[in-house]
C-alpha cells in the first residue's frame, strides 16, 4: 500500500472512513463492518477515521475491539465538536450543535479513549468549530491533551485558512480534513496553499462524492431505508441528481479509457493532487474496501488527469455539499 506522511507517521494513501458503518448510509451490519476493518489492516490500510458524533459513540465502540487487538497496525483518527442528540443520523437534524469549548475538548477526549479502550489517539480533530469560541482557546486545550500523552497529533476539519493559521500558531496542526473530490473542489486555492505553506496534510473525505462517483447509483430509490442521501443530501435531490449523474457518466467513460473503475479513477485523481493529500473513502463492505485500496496503485498520466478534470468542470455539480442546516457549521 502506498503511504504518505501525517506529521511523523506514515499512513496509507487510501485510508478508511468508518462513519457509514454506524450512521447515515442505511442499516448497520456490525459483522460485515468488523470483517471490513480487519481486511483493511490486512491490506495495509492502517488509517482508520471515526468520530464521537458517529452514532453518539457507537462507531468508536464498533472499532474498539479491532483497534485494541491490532493496535500496532492502526493509525487512529477521531474527532470531537459535533454534539448529536440521541438517535440522530446526520448533522442536519434538529438538535445538533457545535461545541468547541476547551472544557468539552478534554471531556470528549476522555470519553473517546474510554469507548475505544486505548491510551492514546493518534490524530485528534476538532470536527467543527463554534466561531464564538476563539480557536486559540480550543487548540490550547487540545495541546494539553498532547502534553498529557492522550493524543499524538492535532487536526482540524472544515475550517477556514485564517483559522488554520491561528491554530497552527498555538500548536502544530498535523492535518486538515476537508471534503475533496472531483465533485467538491472548494479546497483548491487558498486552503490547499495554506496547508502546503504550513506543512499540513490534507485528508480528503467523501473522495467519491458520497458514492455518486462510484457509478453504481442511478437513483435514490436504491439507497434504502435510513440512508440520509435519499432525503438530506442536496446533490441527490430530484432536481439535482439527473445533472450529476450525467457528470458521472463522463467519469465512467474516462475510467474505462484508463482501465479502472469509476471509484478508482476518482480516488486516483484525488491522490494525484499532491503527495500531501490522503483520501479516506468510506465503506462498510469488504468488496468496496478492496476496490478502493487498489486505487492507490492506479497511476494517472497528465492526459488522464486532464480528462478526468474535464469530465467534471468546476461549477458543474448541481447542489450544495450539505443541507442548509449543516452548511452553517463549516468554513469558520
Amino acid at each position: 500500500m502506498l503511504t504518505r506522511r501525517i506529521a511523523d507517521a506514515q499512513v496509507a494513501a487510501v485510508g478508511l472512513g468508518c462513519m457509514g458503518m454506524s450512521i447515515a448510509y442505511g442499516p448497520a451490519d456490525d459483522a460485515e463492518s468488523t470483517r471490513t476493518l480487519h481486511r483493511a489492516l490486512d491490506l495495509g490500510v492502517n488509517h482508520l477515521d471515526t468520530s464521537d458524533a458517529y452514532g453518539a459513540g457507537a462507531n468508536e465502540r464498533l472499532l474498539a475491539p479491532v483497534v485494541r487487538a491490532r493496535r500496532g497496525e492502526v493509525y487512529l483518527a477521531t474527532k470531537f465538536g459535533i454534539r448529536m442528540p440521541p438517535g440522530a443520523t446526520h448533522s442536519a437534524v434538529p438538535g445538533v450543535r457545535v461545541d468547541s469549548s476547551p472544557g468539552w475538548a478534554a471531556q470528549a477526549c476522555d470519553a473517546s479513549l474510554g469507548r475505544l479502550g486505548i491510551d492514546t489517539i493518534d490524530l485528534y480533530y476538532l470536527h467543527r468549530r463554534d466561531p464564538e469560541t476563539p480557536i486559540e482557546d480550543t487548540v490550547g486545550a487540545m495541546a494539553a491533551l498532547v502534553a498529557a500523552g492522550k493524543v499524538r497529533h492535532l487536526g482540524l476539519s472544515e475550517v477556514s485558512p485564517a483559522t488554520l493559521r491561528a491554530a497552527h500558531a498555538v500548536h502544530p496542526i498535523a492535518a486538515v480534513q476537508m471534503e475533496y473530490s472531483l465533485f467538491s473542489r472548494d479546497v483548491e486555492g487558498e486552503m490547499l496553499a495554506t496547508c502546503r505553506e504550513l506543512g499540513v496534510a490534507l485528508v480528503a473525505y467523501s473522495p467519491v462524492g458520497r458514492g455518486l462517483l462510484t457509478g453504481t447509483i442511478s437513483g435514490t430509490a436504491q439507497l434504502g431505508a435510513g440512508d440520509y442521501r435519499a432525503t438530506g443530501a442536496p446533490r441527490f435531490s430530484a432536481e439535482n441528481l439527473p445533472a450529476n449523474l450525467a457528470l458521472v457518466e463522463e467519469v465512467r467513460a474516462a475510467a474505462a479509457e484508463i482501465g479502472c473503475t469509476p471509484a478508482q479513477a476518482a480516488l486516483a485523481w484525488v491522490l494525484a493532487q499532491g503527495a500531501d493529500v490522503v483520501a479516506i473513502p468510506g465503506t462498510k463492505r469488504v468488496r468496496y474496501l478492496e476496490e478502493n485500496a487498489a486505487a492507490a496503485a492506479v497511476s494517472l498520466t497528465p492526459s488522464q488527469l486532464a480528462r478526468l478534470s474535464a469530465a467534471v468542470p468546476t461549477g458543474a455539480v448541481a447542489g450544495e455539499r450539505y443541507a442548509e442546516a449543516a452548511m452553517r457549521f463549516i468554513g469558520h
